[in-house]
């Protein structure tokens, strides 16, 4: 089954660190990416830009477009994980390797309901 795994943290916090201490997160989650890519049970990642550049679309009648998050909360979506897994368990696993890599915050973790791969490269 396909989970998604979504990384909340502090935005502030993260912003703040330095340039080495970044890459030397990103590098350690890069270890735990390796794994799963090598095992086929990894789908695609992403580190979203800061809630400064979001736009946000409210259904109304007519729609409104605002400047910024649609939430205000302590910590922000900075990313998202797509795995493979046998059943949450092992997701949890997969959770917990990343969370050694990068210290703080959480991860959600959704079973997927639909997805297409689409055709969008990075």
């Amino acid at each position: 089954m396909l989970y998604a795994i979504l990384c909340y943290h502090d935005e502030d916090m993260v912003g703040s660190w330095s340039k080495e201490h970044d890459a030397s997160v990103m590098q350690k989650l890069s270890v735990v990416q390796d794994e799963l890519a090598k095992q086929g049970r990894l789908g695609p990642v992403a580190r979203l830009l800061p809630t400064t550049a979001a736009t946000t679309l409210r259904k109304e009648n007519p729609p409104l477009v605002l400047d910024g998050p649609f939430a205000e909360t302590k910590e922000q979506l900075l990313g998202f994980y797509l795995v493979e897994g046998k059943n949450l368990d092992e997701v949890l696993d997969i959770a917990r390797d990343l969370g050694e890599a990068n210290p703080g915050g959480t991860y959600e973790i959704r079973p997927v309901g639909y997805f297409t791969p689409g055709s969008a490269k990075a």
